[in-house]
């Protein structure tokens, strides 16, 4: 049976609006594609700047803790300086 005028158009339209969807899935993968690398990528930086941010935190109060210290442990060490000092002196006088 031989195909009429009306249904080669049928299909011809049909072939058509098939090709259409196809071609703007294509177009919203692709967009979308991009859109997700980018978003992933942004992802990646702000990690990254937060736990380099977060080490120099870190770096800064570890600084300031060790100065502190640093600084009372001279403290003591003179105070138990001045004990030896004094108290050496007391038992040498004893003596």
């Amino acid at each position: 049976m031989a195909q009429t005028k009306a249904d080669r158009q049928a299909a011809a339209k049909k072939a058509a609006a098939t090709r259409k969807r196809n071609a703007q899935k294509e177009k919203d993968k692709r967009q979308g594609a991009g859109k997700k690398a980018a978003s992933t990528r942004q992802a990646g930086e702000a990690t990254a700047s937060a736990r380099d941010a977060k080490g120099s935190a870190r770096s800064a109060v570890g600084g300031v803790l060790s100065a502190a210290r640093s600084a009372t442990k001279a403290g003591q060490q003179a105070g138990k300086s001045v004990v030896s000092r004094v108290g050496g002196a007391g038992k040498r006088g004893k003596r």
